[in-house]
């Protein structure tokens, strides 16, 4: 065991952690879960993601670090008209087919064929809104929001993995010494799982639960594989899809939004300088998922004081979040020349928020970027 390990894996997680737990904050609102439900929401992610790294660590000898869905988070926060127990069906719908793509290879093949620039033309639209909301909280509260900017920005040109947590401590400590927030009563009990009883309905299972699965799977599933053999580490695909979706599954029962594979901070836990035998470098995942085992915690703590922070505050430290995964979906939706102009489509549907027969904007998007393209390719 080297301390290099240990850094590694605490930065990775404090990280993934400080960047997007106002995300799915946000999620959890959007969607009218209570106060309980939300502390079983961040509790039951940890775990998820503690157990699920642990394991395909451990068994592959390969580092596997897992994350939350921070794009299925923001299509959560997105949803309009959906209660928590409806949520909660279409969180149990998209782990499951996680876990049938890796067990069925069929399934795995036909979602191979949406095209890459349209998958990721949706993720795109369902991330442009939030940054768009970011100007106008900074004209709202100006005093907290621009000073948290620049940091975010000063910090990104040196370390941008970290830029999004040093924003997110600057604008803690500016409300509570400015009085735009109050230190809540902290109290350290054990966070408790609540069993929530999922609600099938299928506007919401087709409007929420197919487009996260399919987020999910094209803007963290397949990126994280691709880092592992980037890292030269072959991936076990089939493997980690059953265990997350399997987790995903189990989790959201108790209001978590799915897990993943990890992308950017997976890249933090596999260089050489976490350890120079890249046999060893396996068990930067097992201390990784004790880190979020102590997070998950801690969240009795954790999320009260985010949730004492004003809501422009929080708004904006999204939109800081979200640039960067919005300028990956960008790139990646217009890179193809061929599908560029269906990219387009998605996008413009997608970000219009329109909503049909009550089935959300993500699904409409995908559905015309997928006729543009087959008319496109019908012509060809």
């Amino acid at each position: 065991m080297r301390l290099s390990m240990v850094s590694a894996a605490l930065v990775a997680a404090l990280v993934g952690y400080g960047s997007t737990i106002a995300l799915v904050l946000s999620a959890a609102a959007a969607v009218g879960a209570t106060p309980g439900q939300t502390a079983s929401w961040v509790f039951a992610v940890c775990v998820a993601k503690a157990i699920g790294s642990a394991l395909l660590s451990a068994q592959s000898r390969v580092p596997v670090v897992l994350a939350w869905s921070t794009p299925g988070a923001a299509l959560i926060a997105a949803s309009t008209g959906v209660s928590m127990t409806e949520a909660v069906g279409a969180f149990v719908l998209s782990g499951g087919l996680v876990a049938l793509t890796g067990a069925l290879r069929p399934l795995g093949r036909l979602v191979a064929q949406i095209p890459d620039g349209v998958a990721a033309a949706m993720l795109a639209g369902v991330l442009l809104p939030f940054c768009l909301k970011g100007t106008a909280a900074a004209q709202a509260l100006p005093a907290l929001v621009l000073p948290m900017a620049a940091v975010f920005l000063l910090v990104r040109l040196y370390n941008p993995a970290v830029a999004v947590l040093a924003a997110l401590s600057l604008g803690v400590v500016l409300a509570l010494v400015t009085g735009a927030a109050h230190l809540p009563n902290l109290h350290l009990p054990l966070p408790h799982l609540e069993l929530i009883t999922p609600a099938f309905r299928w506007d919401v299972l087709l409007g929420l639960g197919v487009p996260l699965y399919l987020v999910t799977m094209a803007s963290q599933n397949l990126p994280g594989f691709a880092v592992l053999r980037a890292a030269g580490y072959a991936p076990p695909v089939r493997q980690a899809l059953g265990v997350t979706g399997f987790l995903s599954l189990i989790s959201g029962l108790f209001g978590a939004h799915p897990v993943s594979m990890a992308a950017i901070t997976a890249a933090i836990c596999l260089g050489e300088d976490t350890h120079p035998d890249r046999n060893q470098r396996w068990k930067t995942g097992v201390i990784y998922a004790a880190v979020w085992l102590v997070l998950g915690l801690l969240g009795p703590v954790i999320v009260p004081i985010l949730a004492a922070l004003p809501t422009a505050l929080m708004t904006a430290l999204v939109a800081l979040a979200l640039l960067g995964p919005l300028m990956g979906a960008l790139v990646a939706a217009f890179m193809p020349e061929p599908t560029r102009f269906a990219a387009v489509v998605t996008l413009v549907v997608t970000a219009s928020g329109v909503a049909a027969f009550g089935i959300g904007a993500a699904f409409w998007g995908l559905a015309a970027g997928l006729l543009v393209a087959g008319l496109a390719r019908l012509r060809a």
